[in-house]
């Protein structure tokens, strides 16, 4: 394995580093007050005008779509690089980049599966950040860790999908520039339990689309909101599908490969940021007569800190190496390692700055609070720990099970 960047990626790496030093720490504190300004005027998902100002200073620096690896030429490997450097911020790196999840995964979905009517209408505005998008999968009713037993019903009728059920935690759909949302449902509740879904794009101002509500996470309410959608005979015509009827979940499958490279990598730009917090406030702090770096706990916390960031950082360049020399089907033990490992240790990390920090770390006057309740979400979003350590043992015990 070769981790090793392409000059092409070095050159990317040096100037995002520099767009995250001269534009996006400095536009956090700015940020917080006009997204509290927005909250005060009954506005809470509305994105902060600082979002869009780093936007532009992104396209002009070449900072733009770089996890496409057709519009950037980066492999995954590389790619993986970059995304933790965007997780060291992670509400304002990855949006002012267009490397925000859930558009990402959206967007690859579109480009390996839409028709190229689909790509004019929707890919094209999210290339060029124009609009955001959001993913319906999971259900309130249902374990939706596991797809089959998803039950929202997508029924032909014409030229028209018949759309009725009712998703949550939909990411971004909150947004007022969200406009379009890809849904996973049923196209064929009687069929193979893998081939019943089928996936196709709802436009959020479609007649029957009714945002119920934007879901707190531990008590803070997100910018883009994680909403709780109902669909009452939502029509759409039959060109909005994606793919063929049935192929939801292999798509699904396709777009969670690169995704959860892209998951991890933040996690560990998150971790490695707090790390970084924890060990300067042990510098700056005198408790009992000495500083906290002289105190031996406090030692104990920045190293093991340290290694387990080393662990989670290796394997998710590993597993970007083999999705991009043998596929993500050959990846699959490692793609469900990583998800539960990175966010893991993120969560690990960070909860070690926080109790350095006492509390000024589950305040708002620092990231770590936020930056926890994000590593902690990100053990249930795209799948629970779970539902990965069983595929992993699955594929442990299969040659002793003859299989």
């Amino acid at each position: 394995m070769d981790f090793a960047l392409s000059e092409r990626a070095a050159s990317y790496l040096a100037r995002l580093e520099d767009f995250m030093t001269k534009h996006v720490y400095p536009a956090e504190p700015v940020y917080a007050s006009q997204h509290a300004e927005l909250v005060a005027a009954g506005r809470p998902h509305e994105v902060p005008p600082i979002v869009e100002e780093l936007k532009v200073l992104a396209r002009e620096a070449g900072l733009w779509n770089l996890f496409l690896p057709d519009v950037s030429g980066l492999t995954n490997t590389e790619y993986a690089t970059l995304a933790e450097v965007m997780g060291r911020s992670p509400l304002l790196a990855p949006e002012a980049t267009n490397c925000a999840a859930p558009d990402t995964g959206n967007m690859e979905v579109l480009h390996l599966f839409g028709t190229p009517e689909q790509q004019d209408k929707w890919l094209k505005p999210l290339l060029n950040g124009e609009i955001r998008s959001c993913f319906g999968m999971t259900e309130p009713d249902v374990a939706s860790s596991d797809a089959t037993n998803i039950a929202t019903s997508i029924v032909r009728d014409g030229d028209h999908y018949v759309i009725n059920g009712r998703k949550w935690w939909t990411t971004g759909a909150a947004d007022p520039r969200c406009k379009i949302m890809i849904l996973m449902g049923k196209t064929d509740p009687d069929g193979h339990p893998y081939l019943q879904q089928s996936m196709v794009l709802v436009p959020l101002d479609a007649p029957g689309v009714t945002i119920v509500r934007s879901l707190p996470v531990f008590g803070r309410h997100d910018q883009q909101g994680h909403c709780e959608i109902l669909l009452e005979d939502v029509r759409v015509p039959v060109e909005n599908l994606i793919g063929e009827e049935g192929g939801g979940f292999a798509i699904a499958q396709a777009r969670l490969g690169p995704g959860r490279i892209h998951h991890s990598m933040r996690a560990i730009g998150m971790a490695e940021r707090a790390l970084e917090l924890m060990c300067q406030r042990a510098v700056d702090r005198v408790a009992f007569g000495k500083p906290l770096a002289q105190q031996g706990v406090v030692q104990q916390q920045i190293a093991e800190s340290r290694i387990a960031i080393e662990q989670a950082r290796l394997l998710t360049l590993k597993t970007a190496w083999l999705i991009d020399t043998v596929g993500a089907k050959g990846a699959r033990t490692e793609v469900a390692a990583i998800k539960v490992v990175a966010p893991r240790v993120a969560g690990e990390v960070i909860d070690r700055a926080i109790q350095v920090h006492g509390g000024g770390g589950v305040s708002d006057d620092f990231p770590l609070a936020a930056m926890w309740a994000g590593a902690r979400s990100l053990r249930l979003a795209d799948g629970p720990d779970e539902v990965h350590l069983r595929s992993v043992a699955r594929t442990e015990l299969a040659p002793y099970l003859g299989k």
